[in-house]
């Protein structure tokens, strides 16, 4: 019923609000949330101008259309982007344009039922808690106030619809290095999953390839029947494409084009870590150098190889890409990534962008005329072996309930699986290190109903009792 208001209360995650449509992301909540985000965006700014775009979601254009006149209603000038945009994109433009934030309506990776907000401050990259948590009070304080009715002599910001795409493809071009892998003569193929990435990456790809393919560069809310995830059980006509035709690569992105998904000639998928790893050694050796590396407390502890022997400090942070931005901010960072599928680097925007992402792998592949096999290998011989895997349970309150019980059990322990624990780190959910390149966390998404496990080790059978270990202890 009208002016109800949610039946829930709206909280940010690290990568905004995201809820159901129809069940909590309704256009009620939106006209709400937005105009508690409008509330923020003036205290900051009284002749503030906001950034709105959107996804390839169901009900997503509308949506963003709701959010721009809640925010001219409030005498906030808009820029509504005219067609579906990628997070970067919105990133890119928020710096280009000296906006004071960006909003995107989108739900990333998450399946096709979900949407949700992202709000983005005028640095470019995601709200920090310190920002969410006072939207979070305007929300609370703004549910059930209906919505100020506009009379005819009121005055009115101006929505202005922008196209945002030509200015971040030559902005990519002068990051990239498009003339050498046209040079290279590679075959590639890429993976659009239906989402913003269409336009952009295959757009790039298909001039810069001796032979191109595409798949689900069409617009479809449903996404195939499967989250829009650049992951290997999403992308398997991608992999068997590069597999059966000899490509030398395979790029997706996720709906939202911040994540990557990465398959080598053969067919072989490349985890983000593998992917993370490869880019820094390359930057390393391709691009001006840095003080320093950004990553997550879940990301490959070989980061911290490489960067030991050149001399480079590494930026542990909290789980979300927000931290990471906040980390390349500094403007010594040469790359920041983490374990999720998302990056960014020096110079660029403080958010993961999953199109720079594939291009820099295909630039390298092209330049280093080299499977990613073959150089990770190489990697490895150098600096050491790193395996690390990722387990998500998805599990029912109870029994999340019994798991997070046992969690708390583990900030008092010595051992784990029979292994002497040599440090904690319990700043974002439990870490247990029981050497620098053998460890395991247990964390509670912030963007969906998910435990997550992670765990390295530096051979195969570590993994292995890691793994039976993991099992053991999860096990409700």
């Amino acid at each position: 019923m009208k002016g109800q208001g949610p039946r829930k209360l709206i909280r940010f995650g690290t990568s905004g609000w995201r809820a159901i449509i129809a069940d909590e992301f309704t256009f009620e909540n939106v006209r709400l949330v937005s105009r508690a985000i409008a509330a923020y965006v003036k205290r900051e700014n009284s002749a503030a101008s906001v950034l709105i775009g959107y996804d390839t979601r169901f009900l997503s254009r509308e949506f963003a259309k709701i959010c721009a006149d809640v925010f001219a209603q409030e005498n906030i000038n808009v820029l509504l982007s005219d067609r579906d945009v990628p997070t970067p994109v919105i990133a890119y433009h928020i710096i280009a344009k000296k906006q004071d934030g960006g909003i995107n309506f989108t739900a990333s990776h998450n399946s096709p039922e979900y949407n949700g907000i992202k709000f983005s401050t005028a640095y470019g990259g995601p709200a920090p808690k310190s920002v969410t948590s006072v939207i979070e009070k305007s929300i609370a304080a703004l549910n059930g106030r209906p919505l100020r009715k506009m009379k005819d002599n009121d005055s009115r910001a101006a929505v202005k619809i922008v196209d945002l795409r030509k200015e971040y493809l030559n902005r990519i071009k002068r990051i990239v290095d498009i003339d050498c892998i046209k040079k290279a003569r590679l075959k590639i193929a890429v993976d659009c999953l239906y989402g913003t990435s269409r336009g952009y990456l295959d757009t790039l790809l298909q001039v810069a390839s001796k032979e191109f393919f595409v798949f689900n560069n069409y617009i479809n809310p449903l996404f195939g029947g499967f989250p829009p995830e650049p992951d290997k059980a999403y992308i398997k006509d991608l992999i068997t494409h590069v597999q059966a035709n000899s490509f030398h690569l395979g790029l997706a992105c996720d709906g939202d084009a911040d994540r990557f998904g990465i398959v080598d000639k053969g067919g072989v998928f490349f985890s983000p870590n593998e992917v993370f790893t490869l880019l820094f050694y390359y930057l390393l050796k391709t691009r001006k150098k840095a003080g320093c590396v950004a990553r997550t407390l879940a990301t490959t502890h070989m980061i911290d190889a490489i960067a030991e022997k050149e001399g480079m400090e590494v930026i542990e942070t909290p789980v979300g890409f927000k931290y990471i931005g906040e980390a390349l901010s500094r403007g010594d960072c040469l790359i920041g990534g983490e374990e999720s599928g998302g990056l960014s680097i020096r110079g660029h925007v403080p958010e993961k962008d999953g199109i720079l992402a594939c291009l820099l792998i295909a630039e390298m592949v092209a330049r280093e005329k080299k499977t990613l096999q073959e150089m990770l290998g190489s990697l490895y011989e150098r600096y050491g072996y790193y395996y690390s895997r990722r387990i998500n349970l998805y599990l029912a309150a109870h029994e999340k309930d019994i798991l997070v019980e046992r969690f708390k059990a583990l900030a008092s322990a010595d051992e784990f699986g029979g292994m002497k624990i040599k440090r904690k780190d319990l700043t974002d959910g439990y870490k247990l290190i029981f050497d620098r390149d053998y460890w395991v966390m247990f964390r509670l998404s912030g963007t969906e109903p998910v435990v997550r496990c992670y765990y390295e080790a530096a051979s195969r059978k570590k993994l292995m009792h890691l793994k039976k270990s993991i099992d053991a202890f999860v096990k409700v």
